[in-house]
Formats: structure tokens, C-alpha cells, sequence
């Protein structure tokens, strides 16, 4: 993938991740933990991931958590973002590379280890690990909601057949 349609393709795949970020942004989630959402970004995430080099992948990662925060949210938003989507990146990245996982295990592993990120930067922030108590139940709804993003990713990778293999 090269030149100008390389760059729409990078464009299409953060205008899409900002819209799911925004859009998610308005559906009330009176449960679980402050904060919590479903995470419906990661599905371009995990799409990126499979269709572009892990390079420009982590690319519209980290611009989508940019943009997101400063149209809708703020540096704790940013903060609490890079560091679940980095620690998250980087495992379903490290799964992938194995060969051994299924677009579905590895979005699952994402959800998880983002929650992780998450947690980790809490308690360094309120300098207290309290906050890792939320860790059973939002580990069990990140690898859930992981689930269903790697299903729609898994649904969504095979009509892009068009695309070259990434280097």
C-alpha cells in the first residue's frame, strides 16, 4: 500500500475512530465502574492492526486518543486513554505477531490489558492501589466487550481482501 491511497486509507481508518469514540461518548453507561465504555474505537484499532504495519497502526491509535481527548474530554481523559491503548497495543500486537491467536483472542487480550493501563495509571494518580479492585469485574467486561469488537473485526477483515498484506 503506497502513495496517495495508503494516505486516504490512514484517513478513513481515523475519521471512522473518532466518530465510534464520539458516538460512544453519548450513550450513557449508568454501570460498572466511572468512566467505563464499551470501547467501539478499538474496532478500527484492531482492523488497523491486521491491514496496515504495526507502525501506522499505532499511528491512528495514538491520533484518535489525541483528537478524542481534546474534542471531548481533556488531559485525564488523555492520560487514562494512552495508557490503557498503549499497554493494550502493545499485547494484542505481541499475540498477533505469535500467529497463534484469532482476531477475536487478541481483541480480547486488547480489552483486557487496556482496563489494566487503566488501573495502573489510576493508582498512580490517586497514589493508591485501591482502585485495583475494580480490576476482577472490569477485566471480565474488557475481555466481553473485546469479544464482541474482535467478532465485528473478524466480520469486517475478510470484505477488505482488497487491501495489500502489511509489511
Amino acid at each position: 500500500m503506497k502513495g496517495t491511497f495508503h494516505l486516504v486509507y490512514l484517513s478513513l481508518l481515523l475519521s471512522l475512530s473518532l466518530t465510534l469514540f464520539l458516538f460512544e461518548g453519548m450513550i450513557p453507561m449508568p454501570f460498572l465502574a466511572p468512566g467505563a465504555k464499551l470501547g467501539l474505537a478499538n474496532i478500527i484499532t484492531v482492523i488497523a492492526l491486521y491491514t496496515l504495519p504495526w507502525r501506522d497502526a499505532m499511528l491512528i491509535l495514538i491520533l484518535r486518543i489525541a483528537i478524542g481527548s481534546l474534542l471531548g474530554g481533556g488531559p485525564t481523559v488523555m492520560a487514562y486513554s494512552l495508557a490503557g491503548g498503549l499497554v493494550s497495543f502493545g499485547g494484542m500486537l505481541a499475540l498477533k505477531l505469535t500467529g497463534r491467536f484469532s482476531v477475536i483472542g487478541v481483541s480480547m487480550a486488547g480489552g483486557f490489558l487496556h482496563n489494566l493501563g487503566q488501573l495502573a495509571i489510576a493508582a498512580w494518580a490517586v497514589e493508591s492501589t485501591g482502585v485495583l479492585y475494580y480490576f476482577p469485574i472490569l477485566g471480565i467486561c474488557g475481555m466481553v466487550t473485546g469479544a464482541v469488537i474482535g467478532l465485528l473485526a473478524a466480520g469486517i477483515l475478510p470484505r477488505l481482501a482488497f487491501l495489500p498484506e502489511p509489511k
